[in-house]
């Protein structure tokens, strides 16, 4: 039974004509992706459900007696506790308790059997279990909502409707405001979830995962395609192709009719063969062709080699106003590293990434720097700092006084940020334009370690991967913060763990993390705890034993990657006629000689990772 039928819809946005004619139905149970393009309209259409706006046409048509939940756009404040705001979510169950005070004898055995039968006895775990999973602990959880951040209170907002448990819940990017410890939660939460979910979100990680099929909002109108994100991903691939193949066969067919009737319009014999012909033109079917939006690409700068470490911490202490964060830090940074930082929001990860930015100072300890290093950070709150009457141009001029107006184009170019966005006023620019500007901001001294600290919050999904291939060329370092655990996996060859004052490295991958936190989380008997305690060191053990030959393996994996791309670079150079005007004979040479090197190097590279890898088959 459909909970959700969606006829015809037809809005209009600001002289945008954003739905038209699209069509969707939702059956009770199933989970739904809605993913399109920024600006499609995804949000617009959640907002037409709940009644917010209405449409120009067509039906919106929910199922009588169902319950709709949704998050609400503005946080939630006011000095009632998280747990007192979680609860009012349930509407039902505050109306029955006010009212059972008051009730005549018969009605309130009406009303207890309701409350039984909504589960209002378990409600207040049921609210807590549900915060802690977003990273709220106990005392927490009784502090009133006024007392924190903007952020934190949109996690009040997803609580409560999590908690609410509707036969339909509307999700509009719900893992914008959560760490990866709180997404991780989220994504098996939803996985459980026994309701209907229609879920806005360019986590392809949470699309695979927790839903059962993807809508996909394109020019006004919404396809629906069973499986996950990938799966999506792979079927979009051929049918484009099988697209692109009929639109080239009757294009072949059209010219050689036409070819016909041109030739013999003219000659009495053949003019009715030609009228004919005509006509059989006329009746051939009309096959959109595949209209590829522009590829979304991005290009980091690349800097000039540094001999390694070029960053070392020794005993560091970091903190605000005499209060340190963090504890006795003794770390290292090399050239090629790419490290993504885990532990949950509050436990100094954005503080660490301030201070290896030289952003914050260290409150003890040391901290030594390759000469001649450049940091390029990019923060979400820098947002804040952007002139919104300035354009993106008036921003990168200033970054770089000495640059002609060629290069400062050029480098928001990079980024995806053309003439014509490059000339709009920062206030006129969306979430994900100001996002790209601020990451051709943060790298336009050409970095030896970048630093991102959530840098795809406003992303949509193609620009998430124009990130992932942009850092796989990067000849640099990387330092990644993120909840987006696609990106982790595609990025990070390491990670750090910053919990309890301190940060120590993870030996472990993504899913060994996720276990971990599932451990944590579930209540177990004190005599298990001890044998979980002798199992999990074990564990730990084997996985410190066998981190070497991981390590090896992935740098192989990066080296390989990265020789691949320098000799496609040097290919194509030698590829080009003008390489070979005279007086360069000198450049071919050079080209020619780190060819040959490029060579031994990758097969130096291919013997390190075929060891590493026969070793780790070997240990099991």
């Amino acid at each position: 039974m459909s909970l959700l039928v969606i006829s015809g819809a037809v809005i209009r946005l600001g002289g945008r004509l954003l739905l038209d004619g699209a069509d969707l139905a939702i059956d009770a149970g199933r989970r739904i992706g809605l993913v399109g393009r920024n600006g499609a309209g995804k949000s617009t259409l959640l907002r037409a459900i709940t009644g917010e706006i209405a449409l120009d046409g067509g039906e919106i048509r929910l199922a009588a007696r169902a319950r709709l939940a949704s998050v609400r756009q503005e946080a939630p404040e006011g000095p009632a506790s998280l747990l007192e705001t979680v609860l009012a979510a349930d509407p039902e169950r505050l109306a029955l308790l006010a009212e059972v005070e008051t009730a005549a004898p018969e009605r309130q055995a009406e009303i207890h059997d309701r409350l039984r039968a909504i589960g209002a006895d378990s409600a207040p775990a049921r609210a807590a279990t549900i915060l802690a999973g977003l990273g709220f602990d106990e005392a927490a959880q009784r502090r009133p909502v006024s007392s924190f951040s903007g952020g934190w209170r949109m996690r009040v907002a997803l609580a409560g409707a999590l908690f609410a448990a509707p036969d339909l819940l509307l999700l509009d990017e719900p893992t914008n405001h959560l760490d990866l410890e709180a997404t991780l939660w989220l994504e098996g939460w939803l996985a459980r979830f026994p309701g209907a979910a229609l879920i806005v979100s360019h986590d392809r990680f949470l699309l695979d995962r927790a839903v059962h099929a993807i809508a996909h909002l394109d020019r006004g109108k919404i396809s629906l395609t069973p499986g996950g994100f990938d799966e999506f991903v792979r079927i979009r691939t051929e049918r484009a192709l099988q697209q692109s193949r009929a639109v080239e066969r009757l294009a072949a067919e059209r010219a050689h009719i036409q070819s016909f009737v041109d030739r013999f319009r003219a000659k009495a014999t053949k003019a009715r063969q030609a009228q004919s012909r005509l006509k059989a033109l006329a009746r051939l079917p009309a096959i959109e062709a595949v209209i590829e939006d522009a590829p979304t690409r991005f290009a980091f700068p690349e800097p000039a080699r540094l001999a390694p470490p070029i960053l070392v911490l020794e005993r560091v202490n970091a903190g605000y106003d005499g209060t340190p964060v963090l504890r006795n830090l003794s770390l290292a940074i090399d050239t090629e590293d790419r490290i993504a930082l885990l532990g949950a929001n509050g436990n100094g990860k954005s503080t660490l990434a301030r201070l290896l930015a030289g952003r914050l100072a260290p409150l003890s300890g040391e901290i030594r720097r390759a000469p001649k290093l450049r940091v390029g950070y990019f923060a979400q709150h820098q947002t804040e700092e952007l002139v919104t009457a300035e354009t993106p141009v008036d921003h990168m001029a200033r970054a770089l006084p000495r640059a002609s107006e060629t290069q400062v184009r050029g480098q928001l170019a990079r980024f995806g940020l053309d003439a014509d966005r490059a000339g709009t006023k920062v206030g006129s620019l969306s979430g994900g334009e100001k996002a790209r500007l601020l990451l051709a901001l943060a790298t336009r001294d050409a970095p030896h370690l970048l630093i991102l600290d959530e840098p795809t919050n406003h992303l949509d999904i193609d620009a998430r991967e124009a990130l992932v291939k942009a850092l796989a060329d990067f000849q640099g370092a990387v330092l990644l913060i993120t909840h987006d655990p696609h990106l982790v996996e595609l990025v990070a060859e390491r990670l750090w763990l910053v919990a309890d004052g301190g940060v120590r490295p993870f030996d472990g991958d993504l899913d060994d993390y996720r276990a971990l936190l599932a451990e944590r989380a579930r209540p177990r008997p004190t005599a298990e705890i001890g044998a979980r305690r002798d199992d999990r060191r074990e564990r730990a053990e084997a996985r410190a034993a066998l981190a070497p030959l991981r390590q090896q393996a992935k740098q192989a994996e990066t080296a390989l990657a990265r020789l691949a791309a320098e000799r496609a670079r040097i290919e194509a150079k030698l590829a080009d006629p003008a390489l070979y005007a005279p007086g360069r004979g000198g450049e071919i040479a050079a080209a020619n000689a780190r060819l040959a090197e490029l060579a031994r190097e990758a097969e130096a590279a291919e013997s390190a990772w075929l060891e590493a890898a026969e070793a780790l088959e070997a240990a099991g």
